[in-house]
């Protein structure tokens, strides 16, 4: 008797071991890439969105265990470099030695214009925290943009600029699909408000001599100061790191200091202007300042908390691009626990993440997307170089109006 109570209570326990192992064999992992520039161009909002990116993966991933959804996620990050050629490599690689489907960048537009054919041909899923060529606004299509795109952008720094008492902008960009994106933007805006622009054609991504760029500069600089008064000019660059050499060869000449410079997003917190003592101190002489995407004005309860943890493990201050990464993270994990076949129907993928975006209120606000896939509503900090008791840093001197 007592050895059959002793075999039913083994194949009992036997039972018990062969059920944890089936839960365990049970779990999926979804596996999510990240598409960031870690050691090239806009390296800031690379190292801060890897940094983001990870530590949401604890989070969601406390989240998907306590709600028995049976998948974990894992991560993958692949350094673009902000290069087209590296990102084309790197979601190929991706996708076909890791079979990732779902990636979160690339932060540049022409790196996500480089790689959507390849993604839209494979059914991959992109995010991009930092995209904002309008050229990319399409609807339906795989590829989705937690940031504001470059029409809202470009009329929110043209009212600025108007509303502070400038007439006249002259516009630089880099020759790239995001860049050139705001250029154009600002250029419509400001006319619209009644202001006068004038334009100048893109440089070459990889110039290294702004000299034939800035003689021109700088006869347009002489003909409106001559009409309206050098208070009344603006200068408006869309770029990158590239800023810093653009600045450097510009300081030399007081032309350029007589006149107030606006930059694009993509310079915002680089840390290459910030060391450069020339260019920094030629920012500080123009007070030159640059739109980046604002937080709400009531901050979500966790914001501090998420943001000084990117900041502990990059090194670099959080801003609304990077918790972007952090916000697409926690959709796509609460649309996967809801809706598990969306992994198997891209179709449905798409649709389900919209509508989970829709009523998600995230660290960075509501993350409402429009018809096209990108962030609805928005508004703008202005950050720029500011001295600090003898300490260089970027810091906030104003909102969008």
């Amino acid at each position: 008797m007592n050895n059959k109570i002793l075999l039913v209570f083994f194949i009992f326990l036997v039972g018990l071991s062969s059920c944890k192992k089936d839960n365990i064999s049970a779990v999926q992992t979804v596996k999510i890439g990240g598409l960031f520039s870690i050691t090239g161009n806009w390296n800031t909002l690379g190292k801060a969105s890897q940094a983001a990116m990870n530590i949401a993966l604890e989070d969601v991933n406390d989240y998907l265990e306590s709600r028995g959804a049976g998948y974990i996620f894992s991560t993958v990050n692949f350094d673009t470099k902000l290069d087209t050629t590296e990102a084309i490599a790197s979601i190929k690689r991706g996708y076909e030695n890791s079979g990732i489907k779902i990636f979160i960048g690339p932060q540049s537009s022409a790196e996500l214009n480089a790689i959507k054919g390849y993604a839209s041909n494979n059914k991959i899923l992109l995010i991009s925290q930092g995209s904002t060529a309008s050229s990319l606004a399409i609807p339906g299509d795989g590829i989705f943009r937690y940031c504001p795109g470059d029409g809202p952008e470009g009329a929110a720094i043209s009212r600025s600029m108007y509303n502070s008492g400038k007439r006249v902008v002259i516009t630089m960009a880099r020759n790239d699909a995001g860049n050139i994106g705001l250029q154009m933007s600002v250029n419509n805006s400001f006319y619209q408000l009644g202001g006068e622009t004038s334009y100048i054609y893109p440089y070459f991504i990889n110039t290294t001599d702004y000299s034939a760029m800035l003689s021109d500069l700088k006869s347009r600089i002489l003909q409106y100061t001559a009409s309206v008064g050098a208070d009344k000019i603006a200068v408006y660059l869309a770029s990158f790191d590239e800023c810093v050499e653009i600045f450097n060869q510009a300081a030399a000449d007081p032309v350029f200091s007589s006149v107030k410079w606006y930059g694009g997003d993509g310079v915002v917190q680089s840390a290459a202007l910030l060391a450069n003592s020339t260019a920094r101190d030629f920012a500080i002489a123009t007070g030159f300042y640059a739109p980046n995407f604002g937080l709400p004005l009531q901050p979500h309860p966790d914001l501090e908390t998420i943001a000084a943890a990117i900041q502990s493990r990059s090194g670099v201050e959080a801003d609304a691009y990077a918790l972007s990464v952090y916000d697409a993270m926690w959709v796509l994990a609460i649309t996967i626990a809801d809706y598990p076949e969306v992994l198997n129907d891209f179709s449905k993928f798409k649709t389900e993440f919209t509508q989970q975006s829709e009523r998600y209120f995230g660290i960075t606000g509501p993350t409402i997307l429009n018809e096209n896939g990108d962030r609805a509503i928005g508004a703008f900090d202005y950050w720029g170089i500011v001295n600090d008791a003898g300490t260089y840093k970027w810091a906030v001197v104003g909102k969008s109006q």
